[in-house]
Order: structure tokens, then C-alpha cells, then sequence
């Protein structure tokens, strides 16, 4: 739940994202599901980023690349890049974009 927010696309032509103008009262932490996309490249997400405003979804390649830019400034990261093992054996997640 998020308070004093307003709407704006981010990043520019991707998902919409909300923009926080006071402060988040309640972070979510539910399971990524299919339904939830890179923000990058549109695959599966399987990283969400939270940032002090908003949150950030990455496949797990994008969120490798990625990692060192949103690892100091993150609030919360839900890591489920195990969930590919799982799902799809072993060398999933090992291509290249």
C-alpha cells in the first residue's frame, strides 16, 4: 500500500511503475509469477528490486548485469532465481540475451 503516490511510466514505454511522493507505508512481498516481466527485455521476472521509490522487475540474466548499480541503493531485493533450477533444470538462466 502506498501513500501520497502519483502515476508515471517508468522506465520510459515500459511497465508503469508508482512514483512516491511522501512515503511507502507497507512493502509487498509476494511470489513473482509468469504475469511478472523484465523490465528490460519483457522475459519472466525472477529479481524484484524495491527502491526508496518504487521497484524494479529483472530476469535472472538482466539482474546480474544489473546488480551493482541496485545493490546500494535497493530497500528490498527478492531474489527467486532458484525457482528456474526448479522449473526448468540445470543451464536455465545461463543464456544470453
Amino acid at each position: 500500500m502506498y501513500a501520497g503516490g502519483e502515476y508515471r511510466p517508468f522506465p520510459p514505454g515500459g511497465r508503469a511503475a508508482l512514483w512516491l511522493t511522501g512515503h511507502m507505508n507497507m512493502t509487498t512481498t509476494a511470489p513473482l509469477t509468469v504475469a511478472d516481466r523484465c523490465d528490460r527485455c519483457g522475459a519472466q521476472a525472477y529479481v524484484r528490486v524495491t527502491l526508496p521509490v518504487g521497484e524494479l522487475l529483472f530476469c535472472a540474466h538482466h539482474s546480474r548485469e544489473h546488480a551493482a548499480a541496485y545493490t546500494e541503493i535497493a530497500v528490498e531485493i527478492q531474489d527467486e532465481t532458484d525457482r528456474l533450477l526448479e522449473e526448468h533444470g540445470a543451464g536455465a538462466g545461463a543464456a544470453q540475451h
